[in-house]
């Protein structure tokens, strides 16, 4: 089944932020060479996990609101403002952005070998085998960050961390 794109008219049934060609020209691009031994179809996959995984962990904290309740994904979205130095831009209503395309590129790349959201197992302290011993931090978190799509992301998303900038109005 060809994979639908969501390109900013709310297309239904999408499936991905991102097309395979734009997925491919972003890797290519940055040398990721991984990408390129992918079938179409395990591109496509890839696309669709890694849209379900930004749906899923993006949903509660993107900025705006979704222009149509009907639309199947998360983009295009209303009354989105995104700072720019001194400046603020308001978000077309009628477009992904490309960093959110790009995000998805990335996270395909990892779904592509891996599993964006495993199930949490708990964590272990202290481990040793033969004369390899390893303790793990209490407070690190038990699921993987990627960390790169969060700083992609930022000027998207509202505040869900401790810090939070304050204006004076």
């Amino acid at each position: 089944m060809a994979l639908i794109v969501e390109d900013g008219t709310q297309v239904a049934g999408a499936e991905s932020y991102v097309s395979v060609a734009a997925a491919t020209t972003f890797h290519a691009n940055r040398g990721n060479a991984a990408w390129a031994l992918l079938t179409t179809a395990q591109m496509e996959e890839s696309l669709r996990k890694a849209t379900d995984y930004m749906r899923q962990a993006y949903r509660g904290i993107w900025k705006g609101f979704r222009v149509s309740s009907s639309q199947a994904l998360d983009w295009p979205r209303a009354n989105v403002q995104v700072e720019d130095g001194p400046y603020r831009n308001i978000v077309a209503t009628n477009i992904v952005p490309q960093e959110v395309k790009d995000a998805c590129a990335i996270l395909a790349l990892t779904a592509s070998a891996a599993d964006l959201a495993p199930n949490l197992e708990q964590g272990v302290a202290s481990e040793t085998v033969g004369p390899l011993s390893v303790t793990y931090s209490q407070s690190s978190p038990q699921y993987t960050r990627f960390r790169a799509v969060d700083m992609l992301l930022r000027p998207y998303t509202s505040g869900g961390g401790a810090m939070t900038k304050l204006e004076r109005v």
